[in-house]
């Protein structure tokens, strides 16, 4: 119910932003809402030449029909003038994201059918797994913990080895693998909820913990910053660390006390200490080896634990061939059967997807999410918060709408501030210690049908506003 009126909110108030942002004169025209592309230029206005100042006027004059004039003797120096047929279109910046109808269509090729394929492949493996007994043993040997944290879910339930591969992935930045395998736990624990269209407790802590974003080895941030030539890609990696573990215990104490956890439970108190110290045990080894040491490293730990986690799967089925066996079909049968599942998954989660990406591009390319961000950097700043901190604040602010928009703005900030500067590390820290909030509501809840969320739109929320004001602490201890 949150999420539906949210989203309703959103689109109406964008169209609404749009419409008397044409009437008022403060935009030229409304095309590029609906047809527009990421990075084309955006039209202002059209005149005659005979209204442009002369140095234009004069250039134009000296050129053919068609012909595009890049102003560069102004200060706005990407403003371009394009003279066809008597009139000269003016067009100045760039679009920040796609419009409403491109969006549609990136949507199904570039995100849904990739996932799809992921789906297919690690669903796949799945299948294998739990034919096989594997994922039973990792449930019963993990048991002892998940219980405290879901109570509702049984012992030895098949969800808790789909959770523990789902947050693996997460801790070591696999995307391709950590959402296939949350799919997959959603499922599960849809077949114990009593009540099929509301969330049930475990599945709203399933998604906050997963949705905190805790992650080990922020791969792609390191690939970012390499690209933007950072000295040391690496050095956001304990801050991006620190914050997401912050946010990730949030979320727990936040849900926990929702749902009355037993904080002082042994297994659990063991079971957060044992993850603390593989955290810390990995961030002493990883921070006495030098900067190629930290590269290779990171570049290669998550691939190669991946790869172990599909030959164990492979290796173990042919082990256990005899219950394939029993179950009337052979290890490649299991894993075809696997893979159609997660198809319909796939298919099953695009309409919810593509609803909530479209809301999303109406809100950036209107106008609205850009004059939101401004207020909120100008309160900052009237509040005394350096322009360092502010300039990163536009990835913060659209971390939870959409993981590409959020890391355009971190590019940016990269190549406009530097890789090095305080803006462009705090932009690296804000794009990793969160999830997209909304992308995970609608993929995760849209795949099993839910259409009551309760509480955890607003706890997921309130997670990425922790994570945001951790993240500015633990940059400016840092740097």
């Amino acid at each position: 119910m949150v999420l539906s009126r949210f989203w309703l909110t959103i689109f109406i108030a964008s169209i609404l932003f749009v419409v008397f942002s044409l009437f008022t004169g403060n935009s030229y025209t409304i095309d590029y809402v609906l047809n527009g592309k990421k990075d084309d230029p955006v039209l202002i206005s059209e005149k005659y030449k005979e209204q442009l100042p002369a140095f234009i006027k004069d250039s134009i004059e000296k050129a053919p029909e068609q012909t595009m004039i890049i102003n560069r003797d102004t200060l706005n120096a990407d403003t371009t003038y394009v003279f066809k047929n008597k009139t000269v279109k003016i067009y100045s910046g760039v679009q920040k994201s796609d419009g409403l109808l491109p969006t549609c269509k990136n949507t199904l090729l570039d995100l849904i059918l990739p996932l799809i394929a992921y789906l297919a492949f690690f669903c796949g493996l799945m299948e294998l797994l739990i034919i096989s007994g594997a994922s039973a043993k990792l449930a019963k040997l993990l048991s002892p913990v998940f219980v405290k944290v879901f109570p509702s879910i049984p012992k030895d339930h098949p969800s808790i080895s789909y959770m523990t591969l789902n947050f693996a992935a997460n801790f070591l930045g696999l995307d391709s693998a950590a959402t296939p395998f949350g799919l997959k736990a959603m499922e599960s624990l849809q077949e114990i909820n009593p009540e099929k269209d509301r969330a049930s407790d475990a599945q709203i802590m399933f998604l906050c913990l997963h949705a905190s974003g805790l992650t080990l080895i922020a791969t792609s941030i390191i690939g970012y910053r390499a690209a933007a030539h950072a000295t040391n890609p690496a050095d956001v990696m304990l801050p991006c660390i620190i914050t997401s573990f912050i946010g990730t215990i949030a979320a727990f104490l936040i849900v926990g006390i929702k749902q009355k956890i037993n904080f002082k439970s042994a297994s659990l108190v063991v079971g957060l200490m044992g993850l603390i110290a593989a955290i810390v045990g990995l961030l002493m080894y990883v921070n006495h080896l030098d900067l190629i040491g930290k590269n290779y490293f990171t570049s290669n730990l998550s691939a190669l634990i991946l790869v172990a986690i599909i030959a164990f799967t492979l290796i173990f089925s042919f082990i256990k061939e005899q219950q394939f066996t029993a179950a009337k079909t052979t290890v490649f049968e299991a894993f075809v059967s696997g893979a159609n599942n997660g198809i319909k998954t796939g298919v099953t989660i695009f309409p919810y997807v593509l609803g909530m990406l479209v809301a999303i591009s109406l809100f950036r390319n209107s106008g609205l999410f850009e004059i939101i961000s401004n207020w909120i950097a100008f309160g900052f700043s009237n509040m005394g918060v350096s322009k360092e901190i502010t300039d990163a604040l536009p990835v913060a602010l659209l971390r939870p709408f959409s993981s590409a928009g959020s890391r355009g703005f971190l590019i940016d900030s990269m190549n406009t501030f530097g890789a090095d500067s305080l803006t462009g590390r705090l932009s690296s820290i804000f794009q990793c210690s969160a999830e997209s909030t909304f992308y995970v509501i609608a993929v995760y809840f849209g795949s099993v049908n839910i259409k009551n969320t309760r509480y955890a739109l607003g706890t997921m929320l309130i997670v990425d506003v922790i994570c945001v004001i951790t993240a500015i602490f633990v940059a400016g201890w840092f740097f």
